[in-house]
Formats: C-alpha cells, structure tokens, sequence
C-alpha cells in the first residue's frame, strides 16, 4: 500500500472532479488517500482532510490537478520532505505538469510499479532580513525571489553583493534571482536567458535598469547573492509570484542553492526543447 496525497486547482471545476475520481480509484486500490484540508472541502472530501503540517509526512507521491501554479502549492506543502510530484494538466499547457487528465491513472500505476524517472530540479533558500527588526524568514523557491518596486514610487536602488563582496547598486523597477526552472517564468519576460531546467546555476536578472549595465547573468550554483535595499523607497519582496513582504532600507535578500531539490516525476514523453516548441509555436520547418 502507498501513502498518496492530491492537491487540487480550487477554482477549476474539472480538478475538482478528477480529484474525486482519482481519490476513489486509489482507495479501491488500497492505497492511502489525504489531501489538505483546503483541498478535501473544495471538494466535499472531509474524510481525506490532514492538517498542513502533517500532508507530507510518510508520502511516497503527491498528484497535483491543475497547472504550474498548483505545482508550486504543492511543492510549498511538502517543502524540503523530497516527495515526488507528478502534474496532471487541467490547462493550458504546464512547463512543470507531465500528463493529461486522461493520463493521470496510468501515470500513477508507473510510479507505483517502478516505471517512471524522477528529474530533480534546483531549489532555492532565501532568507529575508527586514528593515523594521522583525523576524528573519527563511523561504524554498522553485521559480525566483523578486524585489521590486512597489506601485507608488517609481524606481528602487539595489545593492548587489556576490559571494559576500559588493559588486554594484543597481537603479530598477526590480531585480530577479532565478533557478533555471524559472528562467522561462517572470525572468524570461525581463529578456533573461532560457535555461534547461536540468541545468543547476543562479540567474539575476534586473527589471528595466535604469543603467548602463543591464544584462543577466548566470551564476556558479554555489554563488550566494545578497540584495540589500538601499536608500528610503520601499520594495516588495516576492517568492513564486506570492508577494511575502514589503521592506526599506537596509533590508536584506540572500539567496543560496538550497541543500534539497523539487522532485518531479517524469514518464520520459516530454524533453524541454519539445515543450518550449509547443508553447511557442515554432515551426517545424
């Protein structure tokens, strides 16, 4: 018997009912079924309701029903535990999602059987030190740390330093720290460079420089990036697209490669390359 946990798209109604569905097949299999309480009452599965902090304990797999976003949510609930995730697509196509709907059942018969690859991508730790003498945060990132201006001001400078010397300040609307599985998130559309998601570096990319200096630069994985907010205006500090934090000046953004990976289950059907062409549409000639 093996431990599964589903995580739902709360707001697409086809997820919902695939979860449903899934959830029935495993239990008839014998297998073990919980999902976030969130999740469960979305659904109107109380029964299969576990606490967060309890979701990932003793899991041997976790199916996410929705796209990229879903993948992420499920990547923050199992945090550093390692499970593997496998993404079945309720969308458009996911670069982290690897099955159909009506793949899903397959996909989970090969996990359990042996049959599967798991692709273990980059993480990063970022620990966020405010201005104000809060708590330090520490936070896992599979796509990229953002600091940014925020909306009533119009740029924010940014002390870099790397590996623990000062490099320069840069004048932006905001300064991306991404893993290669998040170059073709919000980096790529700050002309950052595409990087194979099996690939391990640290990618900084700055948003409209206000500078001479404007390119990306891909980092040493080992490379440890501090961005410190220098001068009065504020910036956000965001992780995954979920905003954490405003702070000002003095706050402090380090960003490391994180001693666990994000690990994906894979059915060998879907090479980067070929998910790029689809999304893009390129041609075959």
């Amino acid at each position: 018997m093996a431990s599964i946990g589903v995580i739902v798209h709360l707001g697409r109604e086809s997820a919902g009912d695939h979860a449903r569905e899934l959830a029935a097949w495993l239990a008839g299999e014998g297998h073990e079924v919980r999902m976030p309480q969130e999740d469960a009452a979305s659904i109107g599965e109380h029964g299969l309701a576990v606490p967060t902090d309890r979701f990932a304990a003793g899991l041997d797999l976790v199916v996410s029903l929705g796209g990229d976003g879903s993948m992420l949510r499920a990547l923050e609930l199992v945090g550093e535990s390692e499970v593997p995730l496998l993404g079945v697509d309720h969308g458009q196509l996911g670069y982290l999602t690897e099955v159909k709907p009506s793949g899903a059942q397959d996909a989970v018969e090969r996990f359990l059987a042996g049959d599967h690859e798991i692709e273990a991508r980059m993480l990063i730790t970022m620990r966020l030190t405010p201005d104000d003498g809060g708590p330090v945060t520490d936070h896992l990132v599979l796509n990229e740390v953002v600091v940014e201006r925020s909306s009533e001001v119009n740029t924010i400078r940014l002390a870099v330093d790397l590996d623990g010397e000062f490099f320069t300040t840069y004048a932006v609307d905001g300064m991306i720290v991404a893993t290669p599985t998040g170059s073709t998130a919000y980096a790529f559309s700050a002309r950052g460079p595409i990087v194979d998601p099996a690939h391990r570096s640290l990618l900084l990319t700055p948003v409209s420089p206000h500078m001479l200096f404007d390119r990306s630069m891909v980092l040493s994985p080992d490379a440890a990036v501090r961005l410190r907010v220098d001068g009065h205006r504020p910036a956000t500090v965001s992780v995954d697209g979920r905003r954490i934090a405003t702070v000002g000046d003095g706050a402090s953004i380090e960003c490391t490669a994180a001693s666990c990976s994000a690990r994906f289950v894979t059915l060998g059907s879907r090479p980067f390359h070929r998910v790029l062409k689809a999304k893009f549409g390129l041609n075959d000639r």
